[in-house]
């Protein structure tokens, strides 16, 4: 059972769909964008569409997950290739490298959803993301991008709690932002290097790493991030020896665990005291 303060949230986030015609969900197959995408289907039925930024920075594997919990979901599912690694701005990879890349976004989303008639474009950020340093809202925001779940004052956990209530079997999905954000300010982004960072990761999944994990790149250097709790735990699972020879072949001359442990946006640390 939802409480009364998130019941009303949810009726809100209906409300919204229900005074649209269509609208086309920026989405990226991560928790917020799906539930959008759950809540959009749900009240406008095929007036909804679902369209996927591809990239060089989405991990295969998360584009076949988009595409699935689309289906699952029922909402039309479409792709549009993004060329953000075109742009030097992004590559070289500033402090407000998300405003290029929400740019490209939704650059290529606005013109695409006047021309199949839907009435305006809207994204997953929840009410949490705008208290992070998110220089990408700037840009959807210049581009009239409305965001649903900020609008209504939904936070992350509010996300997983809704999501959870409507039958999503991924309610607990970690968090999975651009591989571009495993890269400190001011190191180049290449798409060699983002795909080493992408086998990274996705080597550790395959072996049956659940929960969140990042592997930032940190030159040659592949720093692991896990939980704190659970960093005994990935020393105990993993074969060590077999992940550095496979992490050397990606292109790593060195391969760390921060004892810190993971921690949304740690990059940031650098540019915010």
């Amino acid at each position: 059972m939802l409480s009364n303060t998130l019941s009303e949230k949810l009726d809100r986030l209906r409300h919204i769909f229900r005074e649209s015609s269509e609208v086309l969900v920026a989405y990226s197959g991560g928790i917020d964008s799906t539930l959008v995408a759950k809540v959009a289907f749900e009240v406008l039925g095929d007036r909804a569409l679902a369209i996927t930024a591809n990239s060089p920075s989405l991990l295969p594997a998360d584009l076949i997950a988009a595409q699935v919990q689309a289906e699952f979901i029922g909402i039309k599912h479409q792709t549009v290739q993004t060329d953000e690694m075109d742009n030097p701005n992004y590559t070289a990879n500033p402090i407000n490298r998300c405003y290029f890349c929400k740019s490209e976004l939704h650059d290529k989303l606005k013109p695409l959803a006047k021309t199949m008639g839907y009435g305006y474009v809207v994204d997953g950020l929840n009410a949490d993301d705008l208290q992070d340093y998110r220089p990408g809202i700037q840009a959807a925001k210049e581009r009239g991008v409305r965001s649903p779940l900020a609008e209504v004052g939904i936070s992350k956990i509010e996300v997983r709690m809704l999501s959870q209530y409507l039958g999503l079997p991924w309610w607990d999905k970690p968090s999975q932002p651009c591989l571009s954000s495993r890269f400190p300010y001011g190191e180049e982004i290449t798409i060699e290097k983002l795909r080493r960072v992408g086998n990274a990761e996705q080597y550790l999944r395959d072996r049956g790493w659940k929960g969140d994990i990042r592997v930032r790149s940190m030159g040659d250097v592949a720093k692991v991030e896990v939980p704190s709790d659970r960093l005994q735990e990935f020393i105990n699972v993993m074969a060590i020896g077999d992940l550095t020879k496979v992490f050397r072949e990606y292109g790593f001359n060195a391969i760390t665990l921060d004892l810190e442990g993971f921690r949304s946006g740690k990059l940031n640390d650098a540019i915010i005291p």
